[in-house]
């Protein structure tokens, strides 16, 4: 692990088995790593992984739905990290979709959507901005402009059916994350989002013929996980606010 980022440490939230590992072990190459999901099962195993490769992680049980759920785990932060500043944020959380037809989604589909995406990324930034805001001007200084990282999807671009209050869901996202870059760019933090459209390789998707079963047709969670390093190395003057990541040969 690089000394010159061992006072700074990065946080994920929404960890598992895919982007959410991988961006977590790419992180840990450089910082500290603080995993946010709501059961231990999913974050125990990629803390375990990075402490194995000789990094530091520790893993938190956070509902980030629940705003008093989230600042309990910033307070945690704080305590086992004294004295850390925070470089990076990802935001890597989402509502399960409901896939229905529109005459069948009620308003708790559209609510619980919401919730899981927009609700969650406020929750997730009231906490994290402060921090990278207070990082802009840490000494020593941060080895790059303090990040603001949310993942988005294809249903981020457009709504497709049956898939309304998903979209809905992360249609709000979307439009936060560009209210937030314009607020907090400015004042040196850098805020992107990453548009990932189509199907993760993942234990999940083993057994979907994503584009026909082509090789690489699934987006590769090691490869998103390098973009999103990317984004967090910008120069400040040449900030990246969407970028959008899919298969070569999927459609869009």
């Amino acid at each position: 692990m690089s000394s010159i980022s061992k006072p700074f440490y990065a946080v994920i939230a929404g960890v598992g088995a895919g982007t959410g590992r991988s961006v977590a072990l790419r992180f840990a190459q450089a910082y500290p790593v603080v995993l946010l999901s709501r059961r231990p099962e999913s974050y125990n195993p990629v803390v375990d992984e990075i402490r194995q490769q000789g990094g530091e992680a520790l893993g938190i049980s956070t509902d980030l739905t629940d705003p008093n759920s989230v600042k309990a785990a910033f307070e945690t932060i704080k305590r086992e990290l004294p004295g850390r500043q925070l470089a990076a944020a990802i935001y890597n959380a989402s509502s399960r979709p409901s896939i229905k037809s529109f005459l069948d989604t009620t308003p708790d589909d559209l609510s619980r959507s919401l919730v899981g995406n927009a609700h969650g990324l406020l929750n997730f930034a009231h906490s994290a901005l402060p921090l990278l805001l207070s990082s802009v001007s840490a000494t020593p200084a941060p080895p790059y402009p303090p990040t603001l990282i949310i993942t988005g999807a294809t249903a981020s671009l457009r709504g497709s059916a049956r898939f309304g209050a998903f979209a809905a869901g992360k249609f709000a996202v979307r439009a936060l994350g560009q209210s937030l870059a314009r607020e907090f760019g400015p004042q040196g933090v850098h805020v992107a989002h990453v548009i990932v459209d189509g199907v993760i390789d993942m234990p999940l998707t083993k057994g979907w013929p994503a584009n026909g079963g082509v090789e690489d047709g699934k987006l590769n969670p090691d490869a998103i996980a390098d973009s999103y390093w990317h984004l967090h190395t910008q120069h400040r003057s040449s900030f990246t606010q969407e970028l959008d990541l899919r298969p070569y040969v999927e459609k869009f």
